[in-house]
């Protein structure tokens, strides 16, 4: 329960005490432990007010009373059939049947009107009530134990106000910030249109106080165009974001919604900030850090303070000494890399007809989605294509068979084919010279070191279909190429030459994970041959020891 309340209330185990006896806000605790602060100073007790009961006021200040404040997530299509309930039952039309000038007409009248808008009568479907029940909640918690509401797949400016007018319509008086999150290749490239339609809204900027977060998708956009598209479309949209809060006058938060693995935006962390657009890390960042790697990053108090001083030294150094912004020529280039690489991932990933079945044979794609870990459910929606799996057990699957193709399919083809039409130089001095260049090739070698296309061809031999074994190695020669064209670019020998400890790192966890991927197809063999209920917490422990020796790639 969100709040905590004075001890020796009377009030028992197991029971809920009257709202009167709760903190709900951190002032109310606060108030009353400064009134025992200054007492004991004043009664010439200061030593014991500066000892636990200091260190308590200092925890208030920093965690509240809830630790750390939740965020809020939705899909924008949820709250677009919501209204579109409500519009119905009014008799007014179809909200989803209109264009984006006529819900937003709607939308700013609605949140200037001071009638309500949802019927007392009002039962939507099961989806419908789960949204207004959730902004049901945002009201009752106040805004103390709760941060941001994200929209995912966010793309129309319609999709940022449809929130605010549900947290209106249930009585938030608080309502939470709205942080549009876009994901696909197609929402990043318009997000600058989508902020400075926004931005021009009157009534918005106006219930903004000049700032505007935004959260910007590394998995579901990796996911879609492949990671080198991904990558650059995500620089330019920072840059793009960058330059439109600039010309309204507003300040511009960035949220990074990274994952863990490399194809879903994770790597060294100080690398990784540097490597941002100059200008996009202005004193501040937000960013997520998701599953193992929580515990990896933060789990001993050691480790914490180092991870915590490599965000704050790498803040630091981008704010006060921001990197160049990218040479003459070289823009041109990356967007022909990233044309080609999406081309080349697409054409596999979605034109080739045999490539689903290779995918649910060759992987654990299907035992993932029945285990408890992952993004819940596995599919956004009820279809068969790689466009509806979530980004999670994507790339999750991959790395199981240690051929981690969503970080690197695509690259190759689009470098060789650069190097080959004599830009050799150009992308010798792009990785020498550029931040962002050079941080997503180390992390290609590092993709590259960790990977055994010779396991993966041990998944393919036990668990695909014999008709399907060309596609493997077809798969697995593309690998070996673009583990020779990385290695061009970055003028090493082998991969992580210039980052011996990691490289050392890897090469001594490897062997530790050979045998688990042994032992994972086995249980996937007999699983599939009707053992899955004996078998179940063994194929999860090596699911998990896998992802553990991929560290950020598993």
């Amino acid at each position: 329960m969100t709040g905590c309340w004075p001890h020796g209330t009377g009030s028992r185990p197991g029971r809920r005490p009257t709202d009167g006896l709760i903190y709900w806000r951190t002032e109310e605790l606060r108030e009353p432990l400064m009134i025992c602060y200054r007492s004991l100073h004043e009664s010439g007790a200061g030593m014991i007010a500066e000892g636990r009961l200091k260190d308590l006021l200092r925890r208030l200040s920093v965690f509240g009373l809830t630790l750390m404040r939740v965020d809020i997530r939705q899909e924008s299509t949820r709250h677009t059939d919501a209204l579109n309930a409500l519009t119905e039952a009014l008799g007014i039309g179809s909200y989803a049947d209109w264009d984006e000038d006529e819900r937003q007409r709607f939308l700013v009248r609605e949140l200037d009107s001071r009638r309500p808008l949802i019927p007392r009568d009002f039962e939507g479907d099961e989806a419908v009530t789960e949204v207004l029940d959730t902004c049901r909640v945002i009201a009752e918690m106040g805004a103390d134990s709760l941060g941001a509401y994200v929209i995912s797949m966010a793309s129309k400016p319609s999709d940022i106000l449809a929130v605010k007018l549900l947290q209106k319509e249930v009585g938030v008086r608080s309502p939470l910030r709205v942080v549009p999150l876009f994901e696909t290749l197609t929402d990043l490239q318009g997000a600058q249109a989508c902020l400075d339609q926004l931005i021009a809204i009157d009534w918005y900027r106006e219930h903004i106080d000049g700032v505007q977060e935004v959260m910007i998708g590394y998995s579901d956009s990796g996911k879609d165009a492949s990671h080198l598209t991904a990558a650059w479309a995500l620089y330019q949209t920072q840059e793009q974001l960058v330059e439109s809060a600039r010309r309204h006058g507003i300040s511009l938060k960035l949220f990074h919604g990274r994952g863990g693995s490399i194809g879903r935006g994770g790597g060294p962390t100080h690398a990784a900030i540097l490597s941002q657009p100059p200008g996009s890390v202005d004193g501040r960042l937000r960013v997520t850090e998701q599953g193992e790697v929580i515990q990896a990053k933060f789990g001993l108090p050691g480790i914490a303070e180092r991870n915590l001083e490599l965000y704050i030294t790498a803040v630091a150094e981008a704010t006060l000494v921001p990197p160049n912004p990218p040479e003459s020529g070289w823009r041109e280039v990356m967007d022909q890399l990233a044309s080609r690489s999406c081309e080349v991932y697409r054409d596999m990933v979605r034109e080739t007809p045999e490539f689903i079945e290779y995918f649910r044979h060759a992987t654990p794609e299907h035992e993932i989605s029945h285990l408890a870990i992952g993004s819940r459910p596995a599919r956004r929606k009820p279809t068969q294509g790689v466009e509806s799996l979530r980004a999670i057990p994507w790339i999750f699957a991959w790395t199981q068979t240690r051929l981690l193709l969503p970080a690197w399919l695509g690259a190759g083809s689009a470098l060789a084919e650069s190097l080959e039409a004599g830009r050799r130089d150009t992308l010798h001095h792009m990785y020498e010279a550029w931040p962002f260049f050079r941080a997503f090739v180390d992390m290609l070698e590092m993709v590259l070191a960790k990977s055994d296309p010779a396991v993966a061809a041990w998944y393919d031999a036990r668990l695909v279909p014999e008709s399907l074994h060309g596609l493997g190695e077809g798969l697995r020669e593309r690998h070996a190429e673009t583990r020779q064209t990385v290695l061009e670019v970055s003028q090493h020998e082998h991969p992580l030459d210039d980052a011996p400890v990691v490289q050392r790192s890897v090469g001594l966890r490897n062997p530790y994970v050979d045998p688990l991927n042994l032992l994972q197809v086995e249980l996937l063999d007999r699983v599939r041959h009707g053992h899955e209920e004996d078998l179940r917490d063994a194929l999860m422990i090596c699911i998990n020891g896998i992802a553990a020796g991929m560290r950020n790639t598993g």
